[in-house]
């Protein structure tokens, strides 16, 4: 888990601690991705910890391959309370699945790498072996 001050935060800050830009964290506020951040008295605006987990949390939706809009509409759905919970649950559990589902697909991916880089060591000490290209099976092909 990330340390996150607890108190208020620059958006440079906040920036560094998301591993956004700033620009990318006022196109989300202008977008409602994001609820707007607290501004000072210089119209600086400022995000406290709370926030900052929030926006977190939008960023690990991002990289489950959630669409801003869905990661927009997920967000209605926390600012609607408890009675969405089973709701978000469900939406949390597909991006589980769609996870779980590229995990198995790139250690396919994986272990096909693998068998090749073998293959090559073995060719460089041996080069009486003849380089018959990939032999696993691709599960994705149509049989």
């Amino acid at each position: 888990m990330i340390e996150i001050p607890d108190m208020p935060m620059t958006i440079r800050e906040a920036a560094e601690l998301t591993g956004l830009s700033e620009d990318t964290l006022r196109y989300y506020e202008r977008i409602d991705l994001l609820p707007p951040a607290e501004r000072k008295s210089n119209g600086h605006r400022f995000y406290t910890a709370e926030q900052v987990q929030g926006i977190i949390f939008m960023t690990r939706l991002k990289s489950t391959g959630m669409t801003l809009e869905e990661m927009k509409a997920f967000r209605a759905l926390i600012s609607q309370g408890e009675s969405t919970l089973e709701q978000r649950k469900t939406i949390l559990r597909q991006q589980h699945e769609h996870i779980s589902s590229e995990i198995r697909r790139l250690k396919d991916v994986q272990e096909v790498l693998e068998y090749k880089l073998n293959h090559y060591d073995r060719l460089s000490t041996n080069p009486q072996v003849e380089d018959m290209g990939c032999e696993l099976s691709d599960p994705y092909r149509e049989q």
